[in-house]
């Protein structure tokens, strides 16, 4: 769904706690989403500008059902933020996406995931293909124990992106420039990766996704080591790379949800109970769990 027009990230005030916003019984919470995309949430077919589609997903690790029967479409050059408490599945299913539960022991997921169309989850699915396809950059920075170059380089070595050392050469230089990283880094090429800050090693690691070509970048919380500084030089290359990908992010920062991104998508105990525009899940939301979480009555 296209961004709102006329919406200030700038100026979007969340509301205090215990906030000014009216109190509504707004009745049953409808697990797919508020009224505004209730029908575009249970339409089995995908939004026509969506890059990745959900339907039905439910995860299990043994046997606590941590997300329940969610539906969400993903669109193209848009920022989806998914908010909400500690263990609401948030993060759960952030990994359906590109199926990172799969390294976990006793994790189960069903319904059906698409990207492009085609089932991600399908026995013909090379999964290495996938995680180049929507890579994600997690909540610590994780940079491999190799110098700066090497770091980058490395998915595009592996996955056969490039024919001789200038090209290579080049699509690092690329890659650190869209991080923002390049005028910071490009005299020390071959210095370790972990020799960086922590906002350079995060944007490292950006570097590192992006250098593959993704179409989908998932981010789990990447600012939440940062300090207020690197924080927003992350939430400024989000915007910019908006541009090219389409993006996921996990964040218990709401300030930060609303300042970088268009959609947001409110989880609670496992359901996804609110999806909509980001200025109207902040100032008209249409479930009363959603409003209470983000005018601080909890969570």
């Amino acid at each position: 769904m296209p961004e709102s027009p006329g919406t200030d990230r700038a100026n979007l005030v969340l509301p205090p706690n215990g906030g000014d916003l009216p109190v509504r019984e707004s009745g049953p919470v409808r697990e797919s989403g508020p009224v505004r995309e209730t029908g575009a949430l249970r339409d089995p077919r995908p939004a026509p500008d969506s890059v990745m589609s959900a339907r039905g997903v439910n995860v299990w690790y043994g046997d606590k059902h941590a997300v329940k029967n969610v539906s969400v479409d993903i669109g193209r050059n848009q920022v989806l933020a998914m908010i909400g408490p500690s263990g609401c599945g948030k993060s759960t299913f952030l990994r359906c996406l590109n199926r990172m539960n799969d390294t976990i022991a006793g994790a189960r997921v069903d319904g059906v995931i698409t990207l492009d169309g085609q089932d991600i989850y399908d026995r013909k699915q090379d999964v290495a293909q996938l995680r180049a396809r929507v890579g994600i950059v997690f909540q610590k920075p994780t940079p491999f124990p190799h110098s700066i170059y090497a770091n980058v380089a490395y998915g595009p070595r592996i996955h056969g992106l490039t024919k001789n050392r200038g090209d290579l050469d080049d699509l690092v230089h690329t890659s650190l420039e869209r991080a923002g990283l390049w005028e910071e880094v490009k005299d020390r090429l071959s210095t370790p990766g972990t020799s960086l800050s922590g906002g350079q090693q995060q944007r490292l690691c950006i570097a590192r996704t992006i250098a593959v070509n993704p179409e989908v970048i998932l981010m789990d919380e990447p600012t939440s080591a940062l300090d207020p500084i690197a924080s927003a030089k992350i939430e400024d290359l989000i915007d910019e790379l908006r541009a090219n990908y389409a993006i996921v992010i996990v964040t218990h920062n709401m300030q930060q949800a609303a300042r970088v991104s268009q959609r947001t998508a409110y989880f609670h105990m496992g359901d996804l109970v609110e999806i909509a525009p980001t200025d109207l899940i902040f100032t008209n939301p249409q479930q009363r769990l959603t409003e209470d979480y983000i005018t601080g009555r909890f969570g």
